[in-house]
């Protein structure tokens, strides 16, 4: 096979699931022939998770656009669409490394397409939108813009996020695009869902929260957060902590 356009990544618990999720692709135009179809067998156990499935996908695909998806979505728009989609992305964004269908904006709202468990053929929002974070049922990586994930991260949630901010210390972008696919889950929050919040927000504010002198071979630097910052992350962890003693 010459080297694909896409390769299709997904952790797999369930084998008709996954079969009938890759099903859905080869019908809407990923040809089995053009695409490459990656995953992790997780049927007897978590051998892997999101964050260290992702990076060693991230070493073993060959396509020039990584898809990390659920094995529990079926395509509804088609690999034309898509690829118009990415087009677009190529002409407003040329830093753009990363897209999906729903997430976080910069605006601090959501946008989302999708048919899942909540409702039928969902659209908010406005597309294409710049995102702070994408929701985990479809995340595509641009493979010419590499971005890394958190190596100390594990578990099953935010990984779409960290991958976002990944794409921001690198000076790339993510966004989130017009589409439509059925996720079968409606998701759930609970107490693991907070867990992987909080050492997500521990992650990070180890990296940043505090300020950095670095000595360079020609200068000084100094870089962080004021002590305004520090103050509004003391409250943010306090109404975490009170959803963590509430969740299931």
């Amino acid at each position: 096979m010459a080297q694909p356009l896409f390769t299709i990544c997904t952790l797999m618990t369930n084998q008709a699931q996954y079969e009938e999720m890759r099903a859905s692709f080869v019908a809407k135009g990923f040809q089995e022939e053009e695409t490459e179809f990656l995953c992790l067998d997780n049927t007897d156990g978590n051998r892997w998770d999101a964050f260290s499935g992702i990076a060693l996908f991230m070493t073993q695909a060959k396509g020039r656009f990584l898809i990390i998806c659920h094995q529990d979505i079926r395509l509804i728009d088609s690999r034309t669409q898509l690829c118009e989609k990415l087009s677009e992305l190529d002409t407003l964004d040329r830093f753009w490394a990363l897209a999906g269908n729903a997430g976080g904006t910069v605006a601090g709202g959501i946008a989302t397409r999708i048919s899942d468990p909540h409702g039928e053929d969902q659209r908010r929002g406005s597309f294409p939108a710049k995102a702070v974070s994408l929701d985990e049922n479809f995340i595509l990586l641009r493979r010419d813009t590499p971005i890394g994930i958190s190596a100390t991260l594990s578990g099953f949630h935010f990984y779409g996020t960290d991958l976002c901010l990944q794409a921001r210390f690198a000076g790339r972008s993510a966004w989130i695009i017009d589409f439509h696919l059925r996720h079968l889950s409606a998701g759930r929050v609970d107490r693991s869902f907070y867990l992987a919040q909080q050492a997500l927000q521990s992650h990070y504010n180890a990296l940043l929260s505090r300020p950095w002198k670095i000595r360079t071979t020609c200068t000084r630097l100094n870089l962080g957060h004021s002590l305004g910052g520090l103050v509004r992350q003391w409250f943010a962890n306090r109404r975490l902590a009170r959803r963590l003693n509430q969740a299931p």
